[in-house]
């Protein structure tokens, strides 16, 4: 095998490829033909000297050996992203930039964010909901908002909270089924799955809980699985069925009545939710201001 870099383009006609699953969504998001990404990825293949895409019929997929090194590819280009997104931030002189986990910003962070600006004045703020960590040297331009022992990996990091789980449903389940508030049935319930990835194995999930409280587990399989935590708690709001919400997560649904706390028992998670960031963060005073004033979020 040669080793020299493929050519860039053959790389991403690639990726592209492989994590849209079609020519045709491949070439809708490069901008370019179908038949211009099949040669990409025969280039790509020549160059290797292997195959990267099996054939099944009419349908194409990624061939076993080259599923790894699409996913390093995917991450090298999403690192990509990451710096063109601050280097964008930079031109575009941004006050503060904040990169986080999807639902830690939008139904933590986001709800919260009046009040900073209520105490220190109008602020430019880019928040950036990702599950991909950024490299280190990126939070000398950005706060970074994660869970757990990744944290360790930055600079600079402060626990913020450890959360506490319980179940959830809506009122118009709860009204079209009144025992539902029973724990004995709990476990008979249609019930929404979160499930973040292998790599938070130990993060609660709703059969935990039922188990930590003397129950049976889920009777059936769950209604729906969602990698995203405010995906999940839309689908139980809109009644399909019941999960274990994080207090963080649903507290402002619950103040506005979208969801119903099923249960005062709860679980903890394992670890804390963090902000991290980096030494020259803290030569500006905005930045300052808002790593007080997350600190002081959290603390309440």
């Amino acid at each position: 095998m040669q080793s020299n870099l493929p050519p860039l383009r053959a790389l991403h006609a690639f990726e592209s490829f492989g994590r849209l699953g079609s020519v045709n969504a491949a070439a809708r998001e490069l901008g370019v033909t179908p038949g211009a990404v099949s040669q990409q990825i025969k280039l790509l293949e020549k160059q290797l000297e292997m195959p990267l895409i099996m054939k099944d019929g009419r349908r194409a997929s990624l061939a076993p050996k080259a599923r790894a090194y699409h996913a390093v590819l995917t991450a090298g280009f999403e690192k990509l992203k990451q710096a063109q997104h601050l280097l964008s931030q930079q031109v575009a002189d941004l006050d503060i930039h904040v990169s986080g986990l999807p639902t830690l910003l939008l139904k933590w962070l986001n709800p919260r964010l009046h009040q900073f600006e209520a105490r220190y004045g109008e602020a430019s703020i880019r928040l950036e909901a990702t599950h991909v960590e950024p490299d280190p040297e990126f939070l000398d331009h950005m706060f970074r908002l994660t869970y757990g022992t990744v944290s360790s990996t930055f600079p600079h990091a402060r626990a913020l909270f450890r959360d506490e789980c319980f179940p959830v449903c809506s009122p118009d389940f709860l009204k079209e089924r009144p025992d539902a508030l029973d724990p004995q049935g709990l476990s008979n319930l249609p019930w929404i799955d979160i499930d973040w990835g292998p790599a938070y194995a130990t993060v609660p999930r709703l059969g935990d809980w039922l188990v930590a409280q003397g129950l049976q587990e889920p009777a059936h399989k769950p209604t729906s699985v969602h990698s995203l935590s405010s995906s999940a708690l839309e689908a139980v709001a809109s009644g399909q069925g019941i999960a274990l919400a994080q207090s963080s997560f649903a507290s402002v649904d619950l103040e506005l009545g979208r969801l119903v706390r099923m249960s005062q028992e709860t679980v903890p998670m394992p670890e804390p939710y963090f902000i991290c960031w980096g030494p020259q963060m803290m030569q500006n005073e905005k930045p300052r201001n808002f790593l007080n004033w997350v600190l002081s979020e959290a603390a309440e």
